[in-house]
């Protein structure tokens, strides 16, 4: 893949840049323990069946790019990329499923699973990996969203970028906090719907320096009652001053600020997270590339844990 490459200052571990410690593989017999994993989710047919503006399958290819040149500053990192996968037909659902399949070959490998999205679908289909792999464990997922992505599934348009909390819902007891929800991006009955399913969040005004103790233990108390941490960051949740790449740009949406930072990097520190992605990179719409390179650097906080 060409998309690895950046500026090579020299062999010696202390010069490596993240395209430095990546090997191209198709072989899960290769992963090792505490590997990072990366899977490419190039599919946006959520995001059409939900009336967004297509562009981020797209994404995989142009956030390896940004992500590339990144110094390593873990001595033990590695990451092995499985490529992409695609939806050349229409079929979200095959897609999702061969996506789960290939995240339960990570983690039962023990690897640290990571997804470049694609729309938001990518969720439901990492999210059905890590229960295939952990059956009985109680998965907590994070979302980081202006939007619930909690929608009913409409007959005839099938399963969307919206509608993947709600069809873990619907077939057990989900354990989600969402972070950066707006008030003006979810209906009434969208709010309805989390209060039904036991869905946690924290509105985006919550989001300030001040407010941190609070959110800490809202995390905290969260992170007690599972024992497998799953973060997905869908980018529309960033103001569209920093991530106008998106399919659903937020003008008040959040910025990646210390607040921000300081509880994001709280999770990434959990000894319960194995699995991380990003989601809604539309490279046709961004500007500068400077919603990739966000993805790229949340990506990043995880490989430097």
């Amino acid at each position: 893949m060409t998309n690895w490459d950046g500026r090579f200052d020299g062999e010696e571990p202390l010069y490596h840049r993240i395209f430095q410690r990546v090997s191209v593989e198709n072989n899960y017999e290769t992963i090792s323990p505490k590997d990072f994993v990366l899977h490419g989710f190039s599919v946006d047919e959520g995001v059409r069946r939900n009336k967004g503006r297509t562009g981020a399958k797209n994404a995989p290819d142009v956030i390896r790019k940004n992500i590339s040149n990144f110094p390593v500053v873990n001595a033990e990192f590695a990451l092995k990329d499985f490529g992409n996968i695609s939806c050349e037909d229409g079929n979200l659902e095959k897609s999702q499923i061969l996506l789960a399949e290939k995240v339960r070959e990570t983690l039962t490998k023990g690897a640290k699973s990571v997804l470049f999205g694609g729309g938001h679908e990518v969720m439901f289909g990492h999210y059905s990996g890590i229960r295939k792999a952990f059956p009985e464990q109680r998965i907590g997922i994070i979302n980081f969203d202006a939007h619930f992505d909690n929608r009913e599934i409409e007959p005839g348009t099938g399963a969307t970028s919206g509608t993947g909390f709600r069809q873990i819902a619907a077939s057990e007891k989900i354990h989600s906090l969402h972070i950066g929800i707006q008030r003006n991006s979810n209906t009434l009955k969208l709010f309805d719907t989390a209060h039904h399913f036991g869905m946690k969040y924290i509105l985006a005004e919550e989001i300030f320096f001040e407010n941190l103790p609070a959110i800490y233990e809202k995390l905290d108390n969260f992170l007690e009652t599972v024992d497998i941490l799953y973060i997905t960051i869908c980018m529309d949740v960033f103001n569209a001053a920093i991530a106008p790449g998106v399919s659903a740009p937020a003008y008040n949406g959040i910025f990646a600020d210390a607040a921000f930072m300081h509880l994001y990097k709280h999770l990434l520190q959990s000894d319960k997270h194995i699995a991380l992605d990003v989601a809604e990179v539309n490279p046709e719409i961004d500007t500068s590339q400077q919603t990739a390179r966000l993805a790229a650097a949340l990506i990043n906080e995880w490989f430097m844990q």
